[in-house]
């Protein structure tokens, strides 16, 4: 009997917690103003290191929150002012195996260090846009559109 008042107890902490992050993710949803991206957290091996998230556009700042997380506080605060793309690729070996077919990787810079996100192509025209539409007197943060490199045909 003891066993399962125990079982019964970890499974009810376990439907809390995994209410807990959904519950956190529609309250940073219904704010507006977001939209779903990964960023690239670790380059030590090709291909992997994307966490999934949210990004929260908050006045000049794109605050990514990790999708599934407890906390409330943004993991990265990336500034208008600073960010600037430097150019767009498709996902290439082992990232096509875990981003959508239709996912656009940017490649930034944020002062002095390098990112990568990567976001729906469709989301990347209004993320440019944003980032472009900065306040009036600020120098222009966003690069030349280069065309993106079609994949190899795939048989």
């Amino acid at each position: 009997m003891r066993i399962l008042v125990v079982f019964g107890i970890c499974f009810a902490a376990l439907l809390v917690a995994l209410l807990a992050v959904f519950l956190r993710r529609r309250l940073l949803m219904a704010r507006g103003g977001t939209i779903r991206l990964q960023v690239r957290v670790s380059t030590m091996v090709l291909g992997r290191g994307w966490s999934s998230g949210i990004g929260q556009f908050v006045d000049d700042e794109l605050r990514f929150h990790r999708m599934f997380s407890f906390g409330i506080r943004p993991k990265r605060v990336l500034d208008r002012r600073t960010l600037k793309v430097g150019r767009r690729r498709l996902p290439e070996g082992p990232e096509r195996l875990t981003m959508p077919g239709h996912c656009v990787i940017l490649l930034c810079t944020t002062g002095r260090a390098q990112l990568e996100i990567a976001m729906a192509e469709s989301t990347v025209t209004g993320f440019l846009s944003w980032l472009e539409a900065g306040p009036p007197g600020q120098p222009g943060s966003v690069a030349p559109r280069p065309s993106i490199t079609p994949r190899p045909a795939e048989r």
